[in-house]
């Protein structure tokens, strides 16, 4: 959004985000009216921490080599903390020399170990080839969506900076990308998007007041737009804007799903299988249903189990998807076998996911809301289970 706001032009940017913690590559098709997300992949477990990691064991190694130790280390708290920071400074110190030093303290034992710029590139290498890998399977999915090139190739994430990074796009994809504002591009895309969405809303506040219908009732792309440029005017002046500005807030963003998400449901095979309802990279917001049996006669409830997961399929297995959330659905006594349930899932522009289970027979459902995230584990996956424990029986 930052970029593309103030690109001028249509264009398709292929934006490589790699962080701290973690990687994302991203399509995106611009233009003056809209700027819409095609595809989006990476690896959320995968950033420039990484890096660090792999100097430390680097180090760990080389001071144990020259003290003749078998001792590890990194066991050692002080040792390792100071190890961090002095991998992380080096690694910055790399991208404008050639060489550093590095000092190794441990057991009242100190090593100095020299490190150059190409064995740090040596020792991260299958780190930035997996961002490659992970780029071209991006690539492809995007051509399955009728995209087969990209205008400008933009790198951003502070972990962008590292020399490494832009030889071996350029290498690669044959392009000369460019470095954009690393550190603070996101920040900066999320603080349009609050002012374009603070526009917009006044825009329908003062529609609403001037003609007397509710604001969820008004659609600013459904309105003529003589009419439309007036309530523009009216917003730029009070608010201090020019027209054009108020106007650029209309600028459609379309975003896609990151994630699938399914549940659990068994096959004519009696086998569990994950059923996806919404896929990766469709655009939100997004609304699906599909129609599943009961298994056995007279059940008397049917327990939904929402997963999220990396596939694009409709339907795979459920070890590669991850619980988010859970509902239960109680049924009417003496259904037969095969009794028909409809799960509909809706997913919104902020990601919330409501999932509806509906038995048709008797036409008694079960509804629950998730928060989804780009990545759920440990204490947010305790929550998102705990936010699903509020379901309403309709």
């Amino acid at each position: 959004i930052a970029y593309g706001m103030d690109i001028g032009s249509d264009k398709v940017v292929l934006v490589y985000d790699l962080g701290g913690g973690t990687f994302d590559i991203t399509l995106i098709a611009i233009t003056a009216q809209s700027i819409q997300v095609i595809v989006t992949g990476g690896d959320h477990e995968l950033g420039g921490k990484d890096w660090d990691d792999a100097l430390i064991g680097y180090l760990a190694d080389y001071f144990k080599s020259e003290n003749g130790t078998e001792e590890d280390i990194l066991s050692d708290a002080e040792t390792l903390g100071e190890l961090q920071l002095n991998a992380e400074k080096a690694k910055k110190t790399l991208t404008q020399r050639d060489k550093t030093t590095i000092p190794i303290n441990f057991g009242g034992e100190k090593v100095k170990a020299e490190l150059s710029k190409e064995k740090i590139e040596e020792l991260t290498a299958p780190l930035l080839e997996r961002t490659i890998a992970l780029t071209h399977a991006l690539l492809k999915e995007a051509a399955a969506k009728g995209y087969n090139h990209f205008d400008e190739f933009i790198l951003v994430g502070g972990s962008s900076r590292m020399p490494q990074v832009k030889v071996r796009i350029d290498q690669e994809f044959s392009t000369d990308a460019k470095i954009y504002d690393p550190d603070e591009s996101v920040a900066k895309g999320a603080a349009i998007f609050g002012w374009k969405t603070s526009i917009n809303d006044e825009l329908v506040k003062r529609i609403a007041e001037s003609t007397g219908q509710s604001v969820e009732t008004i659609a600013l792309d459904t309105l003529p737009e003589e009419t439309l440029s007036q309530y523009e005017r009216q917003v730029a002046d009070e608010v201090g804007l020019t027209l054009g500005a108020v106007q650029k807030s209309r600028t459609e963003i379309l975003n896609v799903t990151s994630k699938s998400f399914g549940v659990v449901a068994l096959d004519g095979n009696k086998d569990k299988r994950l059923f996806n309802l919404i896929l990766k990279n469709e655009t939100v917001p997004r609304e699906y249903t599909q129609q599943f049996g009961t298994d056995e006669i007279n059940q008397d409830s049917a327990h939904i189990e929402i997963m999220e997961n990396e596939s694009s399929d409709r339907i795979t297995d459920p070890e590669f998807g991850l619980e988010i959330g859970t509902a239960v659905l109680h049924l009417p006594l003496g259904l037969p076998e095969g009794s028909p349930i409809q799960v509909t899932f809706q997913i919104n522009e902020e990601g919330r996911l409501i999932v509806t289970a509906l038995e048709v027979t008797n036409h008694r459902g079960v509804e629950t809301t998730i928060e989804t995230t780009s990545v759920i584990s440990g204490e947010a996956l305790v929550q998102a289970k705990e936010r699903s424990k509020g379901i309403v029986i309709v």
